[in-house]
């Protein structure tokens, strides 16, 4: 089922309780391109995506000479990639809330005509 249906069987309290959530639980956008911008050398924005493998790996390459060049295209890379990355995070977040939320009320209830 698409978020969208799943949103329409949602009352107003629970949207906005599901708004709230994303809120506190989400990715900020300009957070994650500030930690981009000032440590994306050291994997910053990683740590931050939750990507820690990747994240560990940009911070041992830029230790070395060869691994900065390195880092400095992926970093070039995230660039591009870093708003598609909190994009989809929050909308799954959002969408695991949402589902949560459905769960608790139980089936929908029978239309009659």
């Amino acid at each position: 089922m698409d978020l969208i249906a799943m949103k329409s069987r949602l009352d107003a309290r629970q949207l906005m309780i599901v708004e709230s959530e994303i809120k506190n639980q989400g990715k900020n956008m300009i957070v994650a391109y500030v930690l981009w911008y000032f440590l994306g050398f050291l994997g910053g924005h990683r740590f931050y995506m939750k990507r820690t493998g990747s994240a560990i790996a940009q911070l041992i390459l830029s230790i070395t000479i060869i691994g900065i060049f390195v880092t400095f295209i992926w970093w070039v890379v995230d660039a591009f990639l870093l708003h598609n990355w909190v994009k989809e995070h929050n909308r799954e977040l959002e969408y695991r809330l949402v589902s949560q939320m459905i769960a608790e009320q139980g089936p929908p209830a029978p239309h009659t005509f």
